[in-house]
């Protein structure tokens, strides 16, 4: 059997990210559901996640982004489709209609342009979570120009998102798809010259808050969802990489101020150019940035 080169990224990234607290298997193919009850794996052509049953959306969806993949070929569809591949149905257009929630992407569509199957496919149901929308349209959609702002500056990264669940949820529509109190994203840089890695939890709500203002550890997120993000990485450096996060290694240039100042400032930002920093080796940085300075955040720092 061959694997297209994407196809072949995104096994890599099944397997780096960690879908069961705990889990001890060897070997995994993404095409195969997990064993417990409450999770089924599914592989789409931009992510792979992890589908939740009971609360009818997924428990995690992970991809790869790189720095060419941020340049959207094709516009978003705009088409919600119930996943064919959730063999017992995930949620519908019924369940949102009305409800007063967004149909809040998980895997942004904004991340998944760089092919048409990517883009149709973001807009499956399982990739939808109810999310208020102020915040699907403010804070979250800031969150999302973060990621791929770091995708570009860093050639490539490994993106997780998911709702974190807890018991006392509402939920929407005949489905009964649950309502999460807040959202969690961890993003990690596995590139030198500085692994890198930060996460956010942030509430379902409207805020006005800067995006710093949520960033926490990766060892946090796995607290709150009892998930383990990373198992392969060797145990000195998953510990290095989960345990804090540096906010001078990334770049906060559009998202150091509420909400609106953001959005304002993201319209206006320029192009991306090739950093002109000099590494250790003294060779030219080859990551990208839209700095003014003409460095990436390592460099200007």
């Amino acid at each position: 059997m061959r694997f297209s080169l994407k196809k072949l990224r995104l096994i890599f990234v099944f397997v780096l990210f960690a879908f069961i607290a705990n889990a001890q298997q060897t070997h995994i193919n993404i095409e195969i559901p997990a064993h417990p009850a409450n999770e089924k794996l599914i592989s789409h052509a931009g992510y792979t996640l992890s589908y939740n049953e009971k609360y009818e959306q997924a428990n995690w969806v992970a991809y790869e982004l790189t720095s060419a993949e941020t340049n959207s070929l094709y516009n978003r569809t705009n088409q919600f489709l119930v996943d064919p591949k959730v063999i017992t149905g995930s949620a519908e257009n019924s369940d949102y209609a009305g409800s007063g929630y967004d149909r809040g992407h998980l895997a942004p569509a904004g991340d998944m342009g760089w092919s048409a199957q990517s883009m149709i496919e973001s807009f499956y149901y399982s990739n939808m979570s109810p999310q208020v929308p102020s915040f699907n349209r403010g804070i979250w959609k800031n969150a999302e120009s973060f990621t791929r702002e770091a995708a570009i500056e860093n050639h490539v990264i490994y993106v997780v998102t998911g709702p974190v669940f807890t018991s006392d949820m509402t939920t929407i529509g005949k489905n009964k798809v649950a309502v999460p109190h807040a959202y969690y994203k961890v993003i990690l840089d596995y590139l030198e010259p500085e692994l890198k890695a930060i996460a956010f939890v942030i509430p379902n709500e409207a805020s006005q808050l800067p995006l710093q203002h949520f960033a926490v550890s990766i060892n946090q997120v796995e607290q709150i969802t009892g998930l383990d993000f990373f198992p392969l990485l060797a145990d000195t450096l998953e510990s290095k990489l989960e345990s804090g996060f540096d906010v001078n290694l990334w770049s906060w240039q559009n998202y150091s101020h509420s909400n609106k100042s953001t959005t304002s400032k993201s319209k206006s930002s320029t192009s991306s150019v090739q950093c002109n920093g000099t590494t250790q080796k003294g060779e030219r940085c080859k990551r990208k940035t839209k700095d003014p300075s003409g460095k990436c955040a390592q460099h200007q720092n």
